[in-house]
């Protein structure tokens, strides 16, 4: 047992890998035996992430597991590193990398080759990059699990989807040769890509070498911003998670927030050493507010359901960067409750849009996609079939009802779910002031952002139930049991972080603590002599 907790750290990357690898050696022709393996591993990888939460939850003060996977010790070798914040991104990616497979068993995983290997390697290189502790494994990470999203959005058929997953592709690669020339930047002028190194030799940089670190850190600050869909760097996103197949769409959820992560881990680190320009707060704040506005813009005046569910996406990015460059610990805690939130609320969006569209009526969808300012393109997926497959319930449709309002409510921040609690909870810390001091104009800028996007989200979405659910005849009323599981799996996991939204918010508070005061993190990572 100490065996396996010692290892611990190393499970989350090494478990999606054998995985992966096992399910490419059996080939596609072996569907069952693909499919119970994926379910057993990643079933595990929800377990482990839960054993970690458990190491890492102790109510006496924040702590930090640190791995040496070559035994080397910091900063000479790799590292990895679950502290709270790392914890918490992968229990996230668990829940959504499960509820997503079993979304996609009904028929997704059908319409291409190599969809389970895919969604594993995903896995993979999302926790590896919630993991590392340096810059060039986290470029590794980052490389792995784009090259598993480009696979996983062309899976499938269409013009539609090579279209955009083609202009996903190269913005995507962009992201990464700026992310390689900001690290070898950075390592030129400091020696070092370990990120607790780096805190502790920054101060002492000086001269040219200074110059060429502001100039690596602020390039690949926008390869992170570019990952996080940061306005005008965003223009990629909503064609793309548009198109992707409802299962990859709602794992894609969460990518975004893999450039919020590195964001918020290498300015907690470099904070108040003056790093970078691009993730100072006041460029942070101002590009979040943008983008959020983008997003609420978006929102209101698209007319098809995935749409919606992709500006869903933009305006959660921009809440969450706002709320950071804030810089305030009070308003960090509050965010990342948002970030979980956010991010089950636009997956369960995306897999209840496929439930609805599966009983929606020939025409509907053109009728949709016309009022989309008179667009030709199709919305719909070429794979969808035309057959609705399940099971004929007599309330289908109110069970569609109930689940769009949860989620219309989650994403809105209306009472009385967690995007309640989450938006509620901003909106205090952006109007605390200092000790007797008035409240900042930004205070009063995140909560006029808050408010209207709140308000553009609850018009958009009023419309659309009202045209899903009330305006349009339907035929034909099924629902696959094993369709509805992971959307209402997602949901309760939302009313859990109701009914226990305080000592959830006060790990959150802990994690906000901790990244503001990082010198717990440093000393973890530099204090490893190799032994184990």
């Amino acid at each position: 047992m100490n065996f396996l907790l010692n290892h611990l750290p190393i499970l989350p990357i090494v478990l999606p890998l054998v995985t992966g690898a096992a399910m490419l050696l059996l080939g596609d022709s072996h569907r069952t035996a693909r499919t119970v393996l994926n379910l057993v591993a990643t079933t595990l990888l929800l377990a482990v992430s839960l054993l970690l939460l458990g190491q890492v939850s102790g109510e006496t003060g924040v702590r930090s597991l640190v791995y040496l996977p070559a035994n080397w010790p910091a900063p000479f070798g790799i590292v990895l590193v679950a502290d709270r914040l790392a914890v918490l991104m992968l229990v996230l990616v668990a829940v959504l990398g499960l509820a997503c497979l079993v979304a996609s068993l009904s028929r997704w995983d059908r319409v291409g080759v190599h969809f389970h290997p895919l969604l594993q390697f995903q896995l993979m290189g999302l926790n590896g990059a919630f993991l590392t502790g340096d810059l060039f494994n986290l470029f590794v990470f980052f490389e792995i699990l784009l090259a598993s999203s480009y696979g996983l959005l062309l899976h499938g058929s269409g013009v539609a989807r090579v279209r955009s997953g083609l202009h996903y592709i190269a913005v995507n690669l962009v992201g990464a040769f700026l992310f390689l020339i900001g690290v070898s930047l950075i390592y030129g002028a400091a020696g070092t890509l370990n990120m607790a190194d780096l805190a502790v030799r920054m101060p002492a940089i000086a001269g040219p070498e200074r110059a060429l670190l502001h100039a690596g850190l602020a390039v690949l600050g926008c390869a992170f911003l570019i990952k996080a869909a940061v306005w005008p760097l965003n223009f990629w996103l909503v064609a793309a998670y548009t198109s992707a197949t409802p299962p990859v769409a709602a794992l894609f959820a969460i990518m975004t927030k893999v450039g919020i992560y590195a964001v918020l881990r290498l300015s907690s680190l470099l904070s108040g050493e003056g790093a970078s320009q691009v993730l100072a707060s006041d460029w942070l704040f101002a590009g979040g507010l943008l983008t959020l506005m983008l997003g609420s813009a978006g929102l209101l005046g698209a007319q098809e359901l995935r749409r919606q569910a992709a500006y869903s996406v933009l305006v959660s990015s921009g809440t969450l960067l706002a709320a950071i460059g804030l810089g305030s610990t009070a308003a960090l805690g509050p965010a990342l409750y948002y970030l979980i939130t956010s991010t089950l609320a636009v997956s369960i969006f995306f897999l209840l849009i496929d439930l609805i569209e599966r009983n929606r009526p020939f025409g509907a969808n053109m009728l949709a996609i016309s009022l989309e300012a008179f667009g030709l393109d199709d919305p719909v997926d070429p794979d969808r079939p035309d057959e609705v497959v399940g099971v004929a319930l007599p309330a289908v449709m109110a069970i569609l009802g109930v689940g769009f309002v949860v989620c219309a409510l989650l994403i809105t921040g209306l009472p009385p779910l967690s995007g309640f609690v989450a938006k509620f909870g901003l909106l205090s810390a952006s109007l605390q002031g200092g000790q007797g001091a008035a409240v900042p104009a930004t205070g009063w800028l995140m909560m006029a952002g808050l408010l209207l996007s709140g308000l553009a989200g609850v018009l958009a979405l009023a419309r659309s139930g009202i045209r899903t659910f009330w305006a349009v005849e339907r035929n034909v009323l099924k629902l696959g049991l094993l369709d509805a599981a992971p959307v209402f799996a997602l949901v309760l996991c939302c009313v859990a972080l109701t009914i226990w939204a305080e000592p959830v918010l006060v790990y959150l508070n802990q994690t906000a603590q901790a990244l503001h005061a990082p010198q717990g993190y440093i000393d973890a990572v530099l204090g490893q002599g190799g032994g184990r």
